[in-house]
């Protein structure tokens, strides 16, 4: 009978953390907009990047994901140039993904007051756990929210 070796190795925790910014870093100021020019008829805008990371608030490390603006724009469009220098000012930010959700909805909707607007952010596995948080928005009794033409979506919390 063959004998089980054990090996017993001595695995100690890093408790390494690296630095990161508060939320204070992120460059509200940057993001701009423009007029949309059909008010009163309901579009829904759909813009997404691959490309956002931001840092874990307990290691410092990074977190990949994907981010989804959905909207109904009142009277203002985001100019897509600048929500990309707002995302990428999020780069050095320490921030859970639950608060990142509420922060951009928060950010972009004081930016534009839209009829109506749902944020959503899509991780790359961490750990073997897949997460995605989304954020909604609408205004409420709205004259201009005539989502009859749009087409509804299942929203995940």
């Amino acid at each position: 009978m063959l004998g089980a070796i054990i090996y017993i190795m001595d695995f100690q925790p890093l408790d390494r953390k690296f630095p990161f910014k508060g939320t204070e870093a992120v460059d509200v100021e940057i993001l701009e907009t423009f007029p949309y020019e059909y008010a009163g008829r309901s579009i829904e805008i759909e813009i997404a990047t691959d490309e956002f990371t931001a840092l874990c608030p307990f290691s410092g490390l990074p977190d990949f994901g994907t981010i989804t603006v959905k909207y109904v724009p009142d009277k203002l469009c985001i100019e897509l140039r600048s929500l990309k220098y707002y995302l990428l000012s999020y780069r050095e930010v320490g921030i859970f993904y639950e608060h990142l959700v509420n922060r951009v909805l928060d950010d972009l909707v004081n930016l534009c007051m839209p009829l109506r607007m749902t944020v959503e952010a899509d991780y790359t596995v961490r750990g073997g756990l897949k997460t995605r948080a989304v954020a909604c928005w609408e205004l409420k009794n709205s004259p201009n929210l005539d989502v009859s033409n749009l087409k509804s979506s299942k929203v995940d919390s």
